[in-house]
């Protein structure tokens, strides 16, 4: 594949965790990479080169694609019905398209090791009320299929598992900005019991940087598909281990519905982090040229990222509601529960247990008011 400095690359909102390691490795291969940013950017580097504005917005997107790039990656997220209409004026604005899809497309393999051709949730899952909705595994699935149908050949499919950099981790569904805001502050940060066991694959951002820069205008892979991660799997339990190690995190364990009260994404627990994710990654090697010996170890990784993280937290806006929802959950598997219920359920198991027999035999019961409330409570836990 020739490359010279000639060549440009267009990254559709390539500010996050991997697009932000695909421009540098672009660079490293000849290209000029200019990257669409909603907020302003300078570079130090004229060979990449920010394109401030909404990569959503048609008028934006229109006069950017009338330069004519030599190749576009687009980390842009779209519903179904809008990749639908803009799909086929990426295809032809370009000679070869990159399209960020995800391994959330793929269904129950097991334990065996997931492969290119493993069958896709939307093919597979007999669920009405999962199937109407355009969960995200459901959405990236169904865009490769408006792909898949459009006549084209000039694209390629790209599934990362999960990837953890810069200010992206992962534990569980929860995010940095999630867990580590609790473990940074010494709160205590949840996790369900059930998913303990459950094996996941995490990637380090800057070897899918690398695998993505690799397929770029790399002929081989026009009308093909690669998941981009690491053949390393780990259990949950092995995952949060790690953290644990590093930052010192206090975790309390708790029911997999009170997680799920908590934290919400309910089709995200069920089809993919409660699923057992094990990548054959060779594929995407073969491709690339890499080994699995290149890639960067878990333990290795989230040491040196977290480190850098933890020097200058960068976390978005955090959910007070969710946060409260956790505090309460923290709560619940302490068996403290905040507020006047949880005095009372305390009551009741003072008084299951015998201790509030022996409280109303002292003389405190002898003084009329707290003999009333004692009465009350136990008329209430009588009817």
């Amino acid at each position: 594949m020739g490359m010279t400095e000639q060549k440009r690359i267009l990254l559709l909102g390539g500010t996050g965790a991997i697009g932000s390691r695909v421009a540098p490795e672009l660079v490293r291969r000849g290209f000029t990479v200019h990257i669409t940013s909603r907020s302003p950017h300078t570079s130090n580097d004229s060979r990449i080169v920010w394109r401030e504005g909404n990569a959503k917005d048609d008028a934006f997107l229109d006069a950017l694609l009338s330069e004519r790039f030599d190749a576009i990656v687009d980390f842009m997220i779209y519903t179904t019905e809008s990749f639908a209409a803009r799909c086929e004026k990426l295809l032809n604005a370009t000679p070869h398209y990159v399209f960020l899809s995800s391994y959330r497309v793929y269904g129950d393999n097991g334990e065996t090791p997931i492969t290119e051709t493993s069958p896709r949730l939307l093919d597979s899952v007999d669920d009405p009320d999962y199937l109407k909705t355009d969960e995200y595994g459901l959405t990236k699935a169904r865009q490769e299929d408006i792909l898949a149908a459009s006549g084209h050949k000039n694209y390629t499919v790209i599934r990362p598992a999960i990837t953890y950099g810069g200010d992206r981790f992962q534990l569980g569904t929860m995010e940095a900005n999630e867990f580590l805001v609790r473990a940074l502050q010494k709160k205590a940060v949840i996790f369900p019991k059930e998913m303990h066991d459950r094996r996941t694959t995490m990637t380090w951002a800057g070897d899918v940087g690398k695998m993505i820069a690799r397929l770029v205008l790399n002929e081989a892979a026009y009308g093909e598909t690669y998941t981009a991660a690491t053949a390393e799997s780990r259990t949950w339990g092995e995952v949060l281990a790690l953290y644990r190690s590093i930052l010192d995190m206090r975790v309390k364990k708790v029911p997999l519905s009170v997680y799920e009260q908590a934290v919400g994404r309910r089709w995200q627990i069920k089809y993919d982090r409660m699923l057992h994710r094990v990548i054959d990654n060779r594929k995407i090697l073969s491709a690339t040229g890499m080994k699995q010996s290149d890639l960067m170890p878990l333990s290795e990784g989230l040491r040196i990222e977290l480190y850098e993280f933890t020097r200058k937290p960068a976390f978005r806006t955090v959910d007070g509601a969710m946060q409260k929802r956790f505090d309460a959950a923290v709560g619940s598997a302490d068996g403290r529960e905040p507020g006047l219920l949880g005095m009372l359920h305390r009551v009741n198991a003072y008084r299951k247990n015998g201790v509030l027999v022996k409280v109303i035999k002292k003389k405190l019961y002898r003084i009329a008011p707290l003999r009333k409330a004692v009465h009350g409570v136990k008329r209430l836990f009588h009817r």
